[in-house]
């Protein structure tokens, strides 16, 4: 550490020197990126550049020989490289610059396969599973898109949307759809859409390109930030051939931006066909509800009881007639029989009664106890006696004792 104090404090040429002697330990590094702004200047034998993260608004001063940037010729816009370079600081300027002594470009081969890398990992993760992707808002409030300055892409979108349902609105973010700065715009206008809260779906679309023009739509930060989106998300990049990593992840993917104009909103021919289709349903069921009840009331009209309410009366009345003459003649008969069983009762009784022994000349001797004389012994001289007869009862008194036979 150097030393130094607020009493003396050290120069800035010292600093910069010391940061010089920092950065020349770390030694050669292989760096990957985006080579833009490559100036080669007539007569000049040193080339300079820039080398983009395209993830990041990071790009780093670069400078080569002009035998290294001429190995790797012709270089499209914003190639893809792997440069092996050593770091060089300009103590005097206090800039740093990557001094590069090998280019490589990164070919499309290369390309496919961290692609397909990068797909396998997030599938794994679950970030293409069709369980997490949400349902698109029959009728979005906004639409949030994402597109090309003045692009094809954004007029197909807003037309085909327009041209289904009028009353839609758009809350508009046009970004570099091309290039290093593909990535950082579109996460910036993402997170903006996403942060408003009357945005109810967010577009994504760009039209048809190269593999590499397509290639940030695939960026793995763009790809998380679309999986941890509250509001669905739609893709559009590219034609139906082309398939980046936001198709897989985005909640519906439309194969062209026409696609997507029509995917957000409903048609408004369609749903007021749905309408009055429901409406002629609704009215054919009324009309023959009514019809059935009116048919129910006309029966019920028609029957007897209300041609002559009083028939509820009358005829309860003949009813009552009957079964008052049925119960009479009942208990008449039960009358009858009653009469017949007390006579023959009467008849039984009058045999047994000693009444009718009496009537055929017998009588009943008493004595004044009213014991009944049985045996003659058990009569004295002087006993007073009764005698009775059929009619009437005889006094009489014992002259002498009566023998039994």
């Amino acid at each position: 550490m150097l030393p130094n104090s607020s009493e003396a404090p050290l120069p800035v040429r010292v600093i910069s020197e010391a940061i010089g002697g920092y950065l020349a330990k770390l030694g050669p590094v292989w760096i990957e990126g985006e080579l833009s702004e490559v100036n080669i200047r007539p007569g000049s034998s040193m080339v300079f550049m820039r080398l983009r993260d395209s993830s990041a608004d990071l790009s780093l001063s670069v400078m080569c020989h002009r035998s290294v940037i001429d190995a790797i010729q012709p270089l499209a816009p914003n190639a893809r490289v792997v440069m092996y370079s050593k770091v060089s600081w300009y103590a005097k300027s206090g800039s740093l610059s990557m001094n590069a002594k090998e280019i490589r470009a990164v070919g499309v081969g290369e390309l496919l396969a961290r692609l397909e890398h990068l797909k396998s990992v997030l599938n794994t993760e679950g970030l293409f599973a069709a369980s997490r992707k949400r349902a698109l808002p029959f009728l979005p409030k906004v639409v949030g898109l994402i597109c090309g300055r003045n692009s094809d892409a954004e007029k197909d979108v807003i037309e085909n949307a327009r041209r289904r349902w009028p009353a839609v609105q758009f809350e508009i973010r046009e970004v570099a759809v091309q290039g290093a700065a593909v990535v950082i715009e579109v996460t910036q206008a993402l997170k903006e859409l996403e942060a408003n809260v009357d945005v109810d779906v967010i577009i994504i679309t760009r039209g048809g390109g190269s593999f590499e023009d397509l290639l940030p739509f695939s960026d793995e930060g763009l790809v998380r930030l679309v999986a941890e989106c509250s509001t669905p998300i739609v893709s559009a990049i590219g034609h139906e051939k082309d398939a980046p990593l936001l198709d897989l992840v985005a909640d519906f993917r439309a194969s062209t931006p026409t696609d997507a104009g029509k995917a957000v909103v409903p048609d408004m021919d369609e749903e007021l066909e749905k309408i009055s289709a429901l409406r002629a349903r609704a009215h054919r069921y009324i009309t023959h509800w009514i019809e059935r009840e009116l048919q129910g009331l006309a029966h019920v009209r028609s029957r007897p009881i209300f041609a002559d309410p009083q028939v509820m009366i009358t005829s309860r009345a003949e009813r009552v007639a009957h079964d008052r003459d049925r119960a009479a003649r009942a208990f008449s008969a039960a009358l009858s029989l009653a009469r017949e069983e007390i006579s023959s009762l009467a008849s039984q009784v009058r045999t047994l009664s000693p009444q009718a022994t009496l009537d055929r000349g017998y009588a009943v001797v008493q004595l004044q106890d009213g014991s009944v004389v049985r045996d003659g012994a058990h009569v004295q001289p002087g006993d007073h006696m009764a005698i009775r007869v059929a009619r009437g009862v005889i006094a009489a008194t014992a002259d002498a004792a009566l023998v039994s036979e």
